[in-house]
């Protein structure tokens, strides 16, 4: 049986779902975040492309799959607060969306896409980095 784990960490034992917490707490989230990017971008496009694309309604399926994924994988980021990491996971979202713009969908990020994807990073590390009162 799992046992309880310090807030903020995963349980731990034979039973414990398996985490990606036994690297350091950066590059932990850092994957976590990127691995829910990629999830929730490809599950969101699923469904654009049976709504809006005309494609199979099975599209939902896998759709729904890839975003119950990106569900799981922001339970990994290294935080006790789910708010804080979703806030933090905004800016991420917004820079892959713009990479998924333009290696998906072949439209080149302008530089005000750019230029709002850097200020939405910086604004996430502050947020995920910041020195937070308990």
């Amino acid at each position: 049986m799992a046992r309880d784990a310090p807030e903020g960490l995963h349980p731990v034992g034979p039973d414990a779902l398996p985490c990606l917490c036994t690297t350091p707490m950066p590059v932990t989230s850092i994957l976590a975040y990127a691995g829910a990017a990629l999830a929730e971008i490809a599950g969101c496009f699923a469904f654009w492309a049976w709504l809006r694309l005309g494609k199979s309604a099975l599209w939902a399926v896998p759709g729904t799959l890839s975003l119950l994924l990106f569900a799981w994988l922001l339970t990994l980021v290294d935080t006790s607060q789910a708010g804080r990491a979703y806030a933090a996971y905004g800016g991420i979202y917004i820079a892959s969306a713009l990479l998924w713009l333009w290696v998906a969908e072949g439209v080149i990020p302008d530089r005000w896409d750019l230029g709002g994807a850097l200020i939405c990073l910086i604004g996430a590390g502050m947020i995920f980095l910041g020195p937070h009162r308990a």
